[in-house]
């Protein structure tokens, strides 16, 4: 990402959901040799990722010491004191959070429970964004834009106030300064919020 000249993006990981669907932590849960969160941590820092902060919840004895496992920093650990507001009291903790890299030019918000998206589709996410710099860019699948979400430095800061009720609300306002990439990675549509969404998509890993 930093080999592109005035590009830096800064990923923030939403990791302060309670589960309850899931009926454990997801972020917990086994994927390959390590954890979801695990892998997640590993694939933004091959992607070349400027930095990287997870957002978690006060409480959440389990998530924090699987980061103190995985060696994670406690100085980018941004903490949600309100989970229970909703995915979009999270983005906002992380707009405010004061300790990003002042370098960073984009931020990049990916869901806790997309360790299934190709490398290479996030590849081409940052890619698409670095051509379009001053867009808030996104994946699309059948015409509809997926997560993750890439805002530029002005679009993420807007975030701090905004009177947008969620993060959808926010790219709707915004639709002039939206754009998107037609991809072919099936996982753009998958969700992992139940048991069994975990078995098909660990299982649609170990074939694709």
């Amino acid at each position: 990402m930093q080999s592109i000249r005035k590009f830096s993006v800064g990923v923030i990981i939403l990791a302060a959901g309670a589960s309850r669907r899931m009926g454990r932590p997801k972020l917990l849960l086994p994927w390959g040799e390590t954890s979801v969160l695990g892998h997640l941590l590993k694939t933004w820092s091959r992607l070349g990722a400027a930095q990287i902060a997870v957002v978690c919840a006060a409480n959440a004895t389990p998530l924090i010491t699987e980061l103190d496992r995985l060696g994670f920093p406690e100085a980018n650990r941004i903490v949600n004191a309100a989970p229970d507001n909703g995915m979009f009291s999270s983005i906002q903790c992380a707009a405010h959070w004061p300790g990003w890299d002042p370098s960073l030019t984009h931020w990049l918000i990916t869901l806790g429970d997309q360790p299934h998206l190709s490398e290479c589709t996030l590849q081409t996410l940052i890619d698409f964004g670095a051509r379009n710099p001053d867009k808030i860019c996104q994946p699309m699948r059948a015409e509809r834009h997926k997560h993750p979400v890439l805002l530029p430095r002005r679009f993420f800061y807007e975030l701090k106030d905004t009177f947008a009720s969620d993060l959808k609300m926010f790219l709707v306002e915004h639709a002039d300064d939206l754009r998107g990439f037609d991809s072919d990675d099936a996982g753009l549509d998958l969700d992992m919020d139940t048991p069994e969404d975990y078995e098909r998509l660990t299982h649609w890993k170990n074939i694709k």
